[in-house]
């Protein structure tokens, strides 16, 4: 969530970052009366409350028609204070509501909508592929891609990853940890059932709630991104940032429901239910969030020239962006079956947004807690699967293995379909 006093100081800004968002500035103003009725629901209980205390040290020492007025006043005051802290308390939850349904501020990023992105850079040459198959025609022929056994067992946008495919998955997710690992980051294996805290605190259950599983029976929500349990893992904690950013990778199978997704992406995995994938999470001062996006970008960058496949860089317009995210830049792969850019991977600062919800602190220079910032970005996903295939096609049908994925095939540097 926002921080109240840049709301009080400055509420022009957070209105300013809707209209950017394409969103109402009325939410703004909704918080401002929350705030200011909720302050004055708090003065209101905490004079009463003051008063309530003198009063009681008052009966002691009064006697006769003295202490008689003072036992009188006690009795209507308790009855006071008592509908002034449900008073309170109800402004209290008010205020949460309204906060909670403010987006976090834009900083920098494009006006516009989804189409209005900017192109930072190209990077690599696009292969020369006559007549291209797509990955689909490709998997099912390595026998790599089953989707058709995946819709029987599970419904439509299920697939089974087999043979080569499951080791090319797990080969990019390893080759991933191990570029984590040499940048500094802790690797985890992180839940992916959350409570509705976690993922409320992850800003997921706003205008996202509609992509998330739930699981009523238990009240647990399958993740979408193990940036849900990163973001939580600190939650309600004071953490040591005095020798830098904390950094993690987690790795996670992933789901989401694709809801309003009907008939869009339907062929292959380009936009399944089920997913793998490392993701990198740093916890950082907020004077350092700036450095550390670019460094992940910088991360994503390295892993994508390491699987060989041409890609471009992308400043998402502030129309595009998440609820938590302040500024999102995308890495988009060539696909050459349908000469277009996908998005890979995607790398958002979200300042202190997520740990004021989650209450994730550090201490300053004079030892006082202050709200950390939080980011992340996708270090390795199924979808990658997509590109890795396409680009690396040869005219009879099979695939060339790029080198840093060959260890992990056992040393095959060609996978060829089965006759």
């Amino acid at each position: 969530m926002i921080d109240l006093r840049l709301l009080r100081e400055d509420p022009e800004l957070i209105r300013a970052s809707q209209r950017l968002r394409g969103e109402s500035t009325e939410l703004v103003d909704s918080l401002l009366r929350a705030d200011e009725e909720r302050r004055a629901a708090t003065q209101r209980f905490e004079a009463l409350r003051a008063e309530q205390k003198s009063i009681g040290k008052g009966v002691a020492k009064a006697s006769g028609d003295e202490r008689a007025a003072l036992l009188a006043r006690t009795k209507d005051l308790a009855q006071e204070v008592k509908a002034a802290e449900a008073a309170n308390n109800e402004a209290d939850q008010a205020l949460r509501a309204a906060h909670l349904a403010v987006p976090n501020v834009v900083q920098g990023a494009p006006p516009g909508g989804e189409d209005d992105f900017i192109v930072l850079r190209t990077v690599g040459d696009l292969p020369e592929i006559e007549k291209p198959l797509d990955h689909l025609e490709i998997g099912e022929a390595l026998r790599a891609i089953d989707t058709e056994r995946g819709a029987k067992v599970s419904g439509s946008r299920f697939y089974f990853l087999t043979g080569v495919g499951a080791l090319l998955q797990l080969g990019m997710l390893q080759l991933a940890i191990q570029q984590a690992v040499e940048h500094g980051f802790t690797p985890t294996i992180t839940p992916t059932l959350v409570r509705p805290e976690s993922m409320e605190g992850t800003g997921y259950l706003g205008a996202h709630a509609s992509e998330v599983y739930h699981l009523p029976a238990d009240d647990l929500y399958l993740v979408g991104t193990s940036e849900v349990a990163l973001a939580a893992y600190h939650s309600n904690e004071i953490i040591d940032l005095s020798n830098g950013p904390a950094r993690f990778a987690g790795w996670s199978s992933c789901y989401r429901r694709e809801a309003g997704s009907h008939g869009k992406d339907v062929r292959g995995i380009l936009r399944v239910h089920q997913f793998d994938k490392v993701e990198m999470f740093s916890f950082c001062k907020p004077e350092d969030a700036t450095e550390e996006h670019q460094r992940l970008l910088a991360m994503e960058e390295e892993m994508l020239a390491k699987v060989e496949i041409p890609y471009r860089v992308i400043d998402v317009a502030a129309g595009d962006l998440g609820t938590s995210a302040v500024r999102k830049f995308d890495c988009e792969a060539w696909v050459p079956s349908q000469s277009r850019y996908r998005e890979v991977t995607s790398t958002s600062n979200t300042t202190t947004f997520q740990a004021r919800r989650l209450n994730v602190r550090y201490r300053d220079e004079d030892g006082k807690p202050q709200t950390a910032a939080t980011l992340n970005g996708t270090l390795a996903t199924t979808r990658w699967l997509i590109p890795i295939l396409e680009n690396h096609q040869l005219p009879d049908g099979s695939v060339r293995v790029p080198k840093a994925l060959q260890p992990f095939l056992g040393g095959r540097e060609i996978l060829e379909p089965s006759r």
